[in-house]
């Protein structure tokens, strides 16, 4: 057996520091005869808000690592992954944002496992460093007790384990290691969180209006202005956030719901302060669609393992539970109707369910492929639906018209451009809806019969290179704003077609757009990257 030999060596990294003190004034005292504050120990850094709330301090990269102490555990004056301290107030004195533009982009978020910063940050700064001995005798220990926990794994994969090949670890055992991180190698495990088809816990929602929304709510005219600043940042997927949608409560509307493709979708408090409420775990697959309920209370979610849920946000609990034959990738709500919802993905066929009986009540059966996208018309007489199917000298059946009730076709003759359209959008005054195209343009048709596209207007400049990029009007119908494939954010003139603003707002390609129902200068987008930003 080989042995530890300890060597004397005075360079090495490993050597005992001076012993310090703490002293009544809460200083820390050194050998030297040095006193400093014990907070002096934190590097200067950015603070971002997490999913949790919490404070992540970022240490400068020109920073001797060896000089940076640890700090004392009597800083932490309230819980570990609470909301920082100091209160954002609305509208906050922030500084300006610049945006570089020569800056490396990111690395995506959508990785099996979280990246380590994502770590608690009072774990990461309390735990004490440990000797090269203790570390080995650790290590030693935790192994060995793995391996008389489980006992499955062969001798090939332990040899395959010494070729610094990571083995399989089952499940069970990932999940008693993320509990317990001492055992398990602690920040290379992924972050706890409930298992698929569990129950998350009731939403904590305060019954009191958002401060910041109840002076809005009685005004009748409210005028768009255009965003310049980010109020939030708000980290907590994952994986690409597909799409975002404010409560449509007005009452409510401080809530933000997110689906992501890492297979949760989130509540946020976008408004008052840009915490993550609740994460729902419901899915076995990438969540693809996800809506609320007229009411605000519940949230239907579709994803990519073929599951329909309707989740109370009140209870956590499943009202409503289905399974369709094909991976969906959009839901919508009927406008009169709120018991019965359309339903469409990688199939040639939407489908109609009402949750009242939990069946499909109704099919729409066409020559194609997919459907991208599905908006209503007439008060839910009638309903658009967006598809994959193309042809070399015009997109025939790219968009369709549907008679709700007979599931008849009324028109497959709309668009007639080469181009498939991965989201559709209604204005809020106009007769008129939108059509987001490959062709890197927002289109303009009529919502009526025969729904002619408009020729003079047409609004282009950003990038869509097969994203679902996604459209919408502010809720005064003067802007238009639409995401882009190169992470920025272009708001246009919906009379002129002129752009009236571009931010630069993510790194990685910006899928979702969306303003505030009430707050006239509020704009929320996510990426691809996996982050949410809200605009003011």
């Amino acid at each position: 057996m080989a042995s530890l030999v300890a060597y004397d060596d005075s360079d090495s990294e490993t050597e005992t520091e001076p012993a310090r003190s703490v002293n009544s004034e809460g200083q820390m005292d050194d050998a030297s005869g040095m006193t400093r504050p014990a907070g002096m120990a934190f590097a200067s850094g950015t603070v971002d808000v997490t999913e949790e709330g919490a404070q992540h301090t970022k240490s400068s990269p020109h920073e001797d690592p060896r000089d940076q102490h640890l700090p004392l555990p009597r800083i932490w004056s309230s819980l570990p992954g609470s909301c920082p301290s100091q209160r954002l107030q609305w509208p906050p004195k922030e500084p300006d944002t610049t945006f570089l533009t020569s800056e490396s982009p990111r690395p995506s978020l959508w990785m099996s496992r979280a990246p380590a910063s994502h770590g608690p940050l009072p774990a990461a700064c309390l735990k004490p460093a440990k000797p090269a001995r203790d570390a080995l005798a650790s290590s030693a220990h935790s192994q060995s007790k793995v391996e008389s926990t489980v006992k499955i794994i062969s001798s090939s994969q332990r040899k395959r384990g010494e070729d610094c090949v990571v083995p399989y670890t089952p499940k069970r055992l990932r999940q008693l290691q993320a509990l317990n991180p001492e055992a398990g190698g602690g920040k290379d495990t992924e972050p706890p969180g409930p298992p698929a088809g569990c129950a998350p816990a009731p939403l904590s929602v305060a019954p009191t209006v958002s401060e910041f929304i109840q002076p809005y709510l009685k005004s009748q005219h409210r005028e768009t202005k255009v965003p310049k600043k980010v109020l939030f940042h708000l980290r907590g997927h994952r994986g690409p956030v597909n799409t975002i949608q404010w409560c449509p409560v007005l009452c409510k509307s401080h809530m933000l719901l997110s689906t992501s493709m890492d297979k949760t979708f989130k509540v946020w408090n976008a408004v008052d302060s840009g915490r993550c409420l609740q994460t729902y775990s419901v899915h076995s697959e990438a969540v693809r669609a996800a809506r609320w309920s007229p009411c605000g209370r519940r949230i239907l979610s579709g994803g990519f393992d073929f599951a329909l849920h309707l989740t109370d946000l009140e209870t956590g609990t499943q009202v409503f539970s289905g399974r369709s034959d094909f991976r969906i990738t959009t839901l919508k709500f009927h406008p009169k109707d709120h018991n019965v919802f359309l339903c469409g993905g990688f199939s040639s066929e939407i489908k109609a369910w009402d949750m009242r009986t939990g069946k499909v009540v109704r099919g729409y059966k066409a020559t194609i492929q997919q459907t991208l996208d599905i908006l209503f018309l007439q008060e839910g007489s009638e309903f658009l639906s967006s598809t994959d199917a193309s042809t070399r000298d015009s997109a025939d059946r790219t968009i369709i018209a549907w008679d709700f009730r007979t599931a008849a076709k009324i028109s497959n003759q709309i668009f007639h451009e080469r181009y498939t359209c991965p989201s559709l959008a209604l204005h809020p005054r106009e007769p008129v809806f939108l059509a987001q195209t490959n062709g890197n343009y927002l289109a303009l048709f009529s919502s009526v019969w025969p729904y002619r596209m408009s020729r003079r207007r047409r609004y282009e400049g950003h990038k869509v290179e097969g994203y679902a990029v996604g459209c919408e009007c502010s809720p005064c119908g003067d802007l238009l704003v639409t995401g882009s494939a190169d992470g920025r954010v272009l708001m246009f003139s919906f009379r002129t077609a002129s752009r009236a603003c571009t931010l630069q707002g993510h790194a990685q390609a910006c899928l979702g757009t969306t303003y505030h129902p009430v707050l006239p200068s509020v704009l929320g987008t996510c990426s691809w990257g996996g982050d949410i930003k809200i605009w003011h």
